[in-house]
C-alpha cells in the first residue's frame, strides 16, 4: 500500500511547477513531514475527477525506495535572429554548420565557400590547415572546436551536415552538436550560422531556423533529477545568424522551444521510474496541464468504479492484479476564438509498468529492466498536449486519453485462458498476459470514438516485432485510410521523425479467432504488429479515420540510456495541420 500511495500524496503537495517542464512534486515537503495516513477526496485536488464523485484513498506519506526527484530548475536559453557578420560577432562559440561540398577547396587549398572562406582570410589560413589537421571534412556527425586568435568569437565549431545537409534532422543534429559544444567549453553565448544558405527558400530558412533552435535545446536538457550530483549549464543566449528576422522567424523559435518543453515533458514523463511514476502520478500529472491552462483544457481522470460503469473490462482485467489503482486520463482541449472544425483524439498506451503478468519478461531482450517505458505512448499524447496547450491552435478540437495501469502479477491477476469483455461488448480471450497494452487501448479507442472524434491516432510501445521489423529508430503506422496517412507521414517529413507505413493484412485476422469468444488477444509470432493493429481496428468505429503508431523502438535512445520523446513533435505538427 505505501509503494502505491506516495507518488499519489506527494504530487499532490507540489506548490508550482513551470508550466513548460515538469517538476512532478517538491521533494523536499515530503522529506519534512512524518509518516502518516490521512483520507483525501476529489475537492481536495480540483480537476481530479470532473465529475465530483468523492474518491478517497488511504495516502501514506512513504515511498518504495525512498527515491524521490530533485526539483531542477530548466535552463533558460534565448535566441535571437541576426544578420551579424560572422567575422565581427563576439562571444563563446562561433559555429558553423558546413556540408561535404562547403569544404571544397581550390588548387590553393583556398576555401572557395563564401564565409569559410571570409574567416580563413581573417585568421591567416589557419582555419584551412587546423581542419585538414582535424581531417574534418564535413561528414555527417562530424565536429571540431579550435581556439583561433583573429575573430571576435573566442572559439570556432565546425559541424558537419552531410552531403546536403537541408533536410530537418541534419539541422536537428547541428542544434545538438551547438549544445555539446556549449557543454564541453562552458560557453555562455553562441552564435549558429550555416556556410551556405544562399539556396534556401523563405520557408527552408525557417524550418532550418526551428530545427537548430529545437535540437539546442533538446541537446542541453539533462534529465538530471535522480542524481546526486548534477552539473549546471552555463548557456544563456544563441544567435542564428543568416537566416533572416523578424516576427516571422522569431515566432518559428518560439514554436521551437514550445514544442520542445513539450518533448522534454515526455522524456522525463518515460525516464521516471516506476517506482515513482504510477498511474495517479501520470493522471495527477495530466491533471497539471489542465489546470495551468485551464481557460482551454479541462480534464477528467476515472477511478476503478467509474471505468466499470463504462463497462471496461478488457482494461480493468490488465490492471487487476496491481496494488497502485488504474486511471482512466481524458483532457480536452478546445480552442477560444470561435467553434472547432474538427474534432481528432490522440490515444496513448499507458502502462507505467509492465512485467507481463503470469506469462512474465523472462529471459535474453526481454526488456523487463526498461518496462518503465511501456508508457511511451502516453508520454507522446501528454507531451504533445503541452505544447498544445502553448501554442494554441485555432478550429481544432483534441482529446487527449490515455488508460494508465500497471501490469503485474498476484492472486486477484488476470491469467493465461481468461475471458474479458471490452466497453463495446467483444469479448476476449487473454492468450497471453504480456500482449497486455492492445487490451488497455481497446477501451481506450471506444472511449475515444464516443467523444464524437473524426480522426483518430494512438501510439503505443506495442510490440517487440515491430523493433525486429523496422530497427530501433522508426516507427511503424497502420492504417485503412490513406488520407490520413498522408496527413502523418507529411507531417513526420516536417518534424524530422521517421515513421513507415506498414501493411493491414487482413487475411492475417485468422490467428486472432478463439473457440470461446469473439477473438484472442495475440496471433503468435509472424506478423505480429500487424494482428496487434488488426486487434487495434476492431475496437475503432468504421465513420472513424484511424491510425496506430507502434513506436516501440525510437520511444527509447540506448545509447544515451533515455528516452527520447518521440511522436511528440509529429503529434502537434498533425493537430496544427488539422487547424484552420
Amino acid at each position: 500500500m505505501a509503494a502505491r500511495v506516495v507518488s499519489l500524496a506527494s504530487v499532490f503537495l507540489t506548490s508550482s511547477s513551470s508550466p513548460a517542464y515538469p517538476s512532478f512534486y517538491s521533494s523536499h515537503l515530503l522529506r519534512q513531514i512524518p509518516c502518516f495516513a490521512l483520507t483525501l477526496t476529489a475537492k481536495s485536488f480540483p480537476g481530479f475527477s470532473s465529475s465530483g464523485r468523492v474518491m478517497s484513498h488511504t495516502v501514506a506519506m512513504a515511498n518504495l525506495g525512498l527515491t524521490l526527484p530533485s526539483i531542477m530548475e530548466p535552463p533558460k536559453i534565448s535566441f535571437s535572429a541576426k544578420d551579424t557578420d560572422v567575422v565581427e560577432w563576439k562571444g563563446d562559440i562561433l559555429t558553423v554548420g558546413v556540408t561535404e561540398k562547403d569544404m571544397g577547396k581550390d588548387e590553393n587549398s583556398k576555401f572557395q565557400n563564401p564565409i569559410l572562406k571570409k574567416l580563413d582570410a581573417q585568421l591567416n589560413g589557419l582555419l584551412a590547415e587546423a581542419s585538414l589537421e582535424e581531417d574534418f571534412t564535413g561528414k555527417a556527425g562530424q565536429s571540431v572546436v579550435l581556439r583561433l586568435p583573429g575573430l571576435g568569437s573566442k572559439r570556432i565549431s565546425l559541424i558537419g551536415l552531410g552531403q546536403s545537409g537541408v533536410a530537418a534532422p541534419a539541422f536537428r543534429s547541428l542544434g545538438e552538436a551547438v549544445a555539446t559544444a556549449a557543454k564541453a567549453a562552458k560557453a555562455t553565448n553562441v552564435a549558429v550560422v550555416l556556410a551556405d544558405s544562399e539556396g534556401l527558400s523563405k520557408e527552408s530558412k525557417l524550418a532550418a531556423a526551428y530545427a537548430i533552435a529545437s535540437g539546442t535545446v533538446l541537446g542541453i536538457h539533462e534529465d538530471n533529477r535522480y542524481k546526486s550530483e548534477t552539473k549546471k549549464t552555463t548557456l544563456k543566449a544563441i544567435d542564428i545568424i543568416g537566416l533572416g528576422t523578424g516576427p516571422e522567424l522569431e515566432k518559428k523559435i518560439k514554436y521551437a522551444e514550445e514544442v520542445s518543453s513539450g518533448i522534454i515533458f515526455g522524456r522525463e514523463l518515460v525516464n521516471s521510474p516506476a517506482n515513482v511514476l504510477t498511474p495517479a502520478v501520470l493522471a495527477e500529472e495530466a491533471s497539471k496541464i489542465a489546470s495551468a491552462y485551464s481557460d482551454v483544457f479541462s480534464s477528467t481522470i476515472l477511478d476503478v468504479e467509474q471505468c466499470k460503469e463504462l463497462k471496461m473490462g478488457s482494461y480493468l482485467g490488465v490492471a487487476a492484479a496491481s496494488a497502485n489503482p488504474p486511471h482512466f486520463i481524458h483532457l480536452c482541449y478546445k480552442p477560444l476564438d470561435g467553434p472547432a472544425k474538427v474534432k481528432l483524439a490522440l490515444v496513448g498506451k499507458g502502462l507505467t509498468f509492465d512485467s507481463g503478468g503470469y506469462n512474465i519478461k523472462t529471459g535474453p531482450g526481454c526488456l523487463i529492466e526498461l518496462m518503465k517505458f511501456d508508457m511511451g505512448g502516453s508520454a507522446a499524447v501528454l507531451g504533445a498536449a503541452k505544447a498544445i496547450a502553448q501554442i494554441r491552435p485555432p478550429g481544432v478540437e483534441v482529446h487527449f486519453i490515455v488508460a494508465a495501469c500497471e501490469n503485474m502479477i498476484s492472486g486477484a491477476g488476470m491469467r493465461p485462458g481468461d475471458i474479458v469483455t471490452a466497453s463495446n461488448g467483444k469479448t476476449i480471450e487473454v492468450n497471453n498476459t504480456d500482449a497486455e497494452g492492445r487490451l488497455t487501448l481497446a477501451d481506450a479507442l471506444v472511449y475515444a470514438c464516443n467523444q464524437g472524434v473524426e480522426k483518430i491516432v494512438d501510439l503505443a510501445t506495442l510490440t517487440g516485432a515491430c523493433i525486429v521489423a523496422l530497427g530501433p529508430s522508426i516507427a511503424g503506422v497502420f492504417t485503412p485510410n490513406d488520407d490520413l496517412a498522408k496527413e502523418v507521414l507529411a507531417a513526420s517529413e516536417i518534424s524530422g521523425e521517421k515513421l513507415w507505413r506498414m501493411p493491414l493484412e487482413e487475411s492475417y485476422w485468422e490467428s486472432m479467432k478463439s473457440g470461446v469468444a469473439d477473438m484472442v488477444n495475440t496471433g503468435g509470432r509472424q506478423g505480429g504488429a500487424i494482428t496487434a493493429a488488426l486487434f487495434l481496428k476492431q475496437f475503432v468505429d468504421d465513420k472513424v479515420q484511424w491510425m496506430h503508431i507502434d513506436m516501440a523502438g525510437p520511444v527509447w535512445n540506448d545509447k544515451r540510456k533515455s528516452a527520447t520523446g518521440f511522436g511528440i513533435p509529429t503529434l502537434v505538427e498533425w493537430v496544427l495541420k488539422n487547424s484552420s
